[in-house]
């Protein structure tokens, strides 16, 4: 089938786009993806390479989740990118997404208390403040089981989480990635502090809303400085509850967090749109508004199809539209979004979080199975 021609006029899904210094063939994103298979010293593993460069189409990839430091690490078998080691292999991932034309980000987030102790060598993980999650985490060997409560930061710990966040951006670059998003949603630690529901403290760090929003926004500028604001994106989940996240007053936190952020001159805002992997309007919230405080480039998700997506970016709600589990298996997304043609279903959901090459890199392309017959 054909490309869907837009309205005379309209912006299309498949038009190219300059997000701040990233220039994007395409608005289709690849959201970062948790996948667990980080190998020995939390290095990307061996599939690493070859999974990202099967959807080097897309206009962006936001690589997976990727701890700044080891306090930062929640989950099993998540990669890292503070050692030299991390670094070399982020740079086979790059090099390969490069040489298929595809434009590459790292996503940099810290866990917070959605961890276990088993992460921190038997102490507690840390959070805003001293309230576990009612939520669980992978520990491999065990499966999923219950996080652990956290201990609450002190203030003289906040300017080492900054320095971790602008350290490992600085090691995203010389590994190769064209830039970074951080990870200020679904309840980890930026997230945590924004919420006045995980956000007890009494100091400068809590308390107001410019108060609970002061580290993401000095992690932000500390991360532009290091690399450039044109390299830069941060995701946000207003209403999510992933990582038992929750505000009495959502509407009025993410005003004025946008509203904050604008001034760093980002490339872009990555926003989740209601409950991630859920309902789109899960609660009443006016996202308008957060993009009328915003003049950068405006990136939606959760839930898209192909039909919203050209919607939403003829009508400018949104400049770029990322999709998750659809890049898992189907490599080729942009192709079947253009064309119009069947995505392939996941039917392996047991191999999205760890293993190897299975349910990674063996889904094919459009194709790829009349061709091998």
């Amino acid at each position: 089938m054909s490309k869907t021609i837009p309205a005379a006029g309209a912006a299309s899904l498949f038009d190219p786009l300059l997000a701040g210094d990233l220039k994007l063939g395409n608005r289709i994103v690849m959201a970062p993806l948790t996948r667990n298979r980080a190998g020995p010293g939390l290095v990307p593993g061996p599939f690493a390479a070859e999974y990202y460069a099967q959807r080097a189409s897309a206009g962006l990839i936001i690589a997976e989740a990727t701890q700044v430091s080891a306090q930062a690490q929640g989950y099993s078998d998540t990669p890292g990118c503070y050692t030299d080691a991390q670094v070399a292999g982020w740079k086979v991932v790059t090099d390969a997404v490069h040489a298929k034309g595809g434009v590459i980000v790292l996503q940099l987030w810290h866990c917070g208390r959605i961890s276990h102790t088993v992460f921190q060598d038997g102490a507690a993980p840390v959070g805003p403040s001293a309230i576990r999650a009612n939520g669980r985490t992978f520990v491999a060997g065990q499966g999923f089981v219950d996080v652990s409560k956290p201990r609450a930061l002190r203030l003289d710990e906040l300017p080492g989480i900054v320095a971790d966040f602008r350290h490992a951006a600085r090691c995203a670059i010389s590994a190769g990635f064209d830039g970074v998003e951080i990870h200020g949603a679904h309840g980890y630690l930026l997230d945590a502090f924004l919420r006045d529901g995980t956000n007890h403290r009494t100091d400068a760090y809590g308390g107001s809303v410019a108060n609970r929003a002061r580290l993401l926004v000095e992690v932000t500028t500390a991360v532009a400085e290091e690399i450039g604001a044109g390299r830069l994106g941060v995701r946000l989940s207003p209403v999510s509850t992933a990582g038992d996240s929750r505000d009495n007053d959502p509407q009025v936190l993410f005003n004025y967090v946008v509203a904050a952020l604008d001034p760093i001159g980002l490339a872009y805002l990555h926003v989740v749109e209601g409950e991630t992997g859920g309902p789109r309007d899960s609660i009443a919230f006016d996202y308008a508004a957060l993009r009328q405080r915003f003049s950068g480039v405006w990136m939606a998700n959760n839930g898209y199809d192909r039909a919203i997506a050209i919607a939403a970016i003829a009508a400018g709600t949104a400049d770029l539209i990322s999709f998750g589990r659809p890049f898992i298996t189907n490599p080729d997304l942009v192709r079947r979004l253009c064309e119009d043609a069947p995505l392939t279903p996941l039917t392996e959901p047991a191999t999205i979080y760890g293993g190897g090459a299975l349910g990674y890199t063996d889904y094919p392309a459009l194709g790829a199975n009349a061709a091998a017959a």
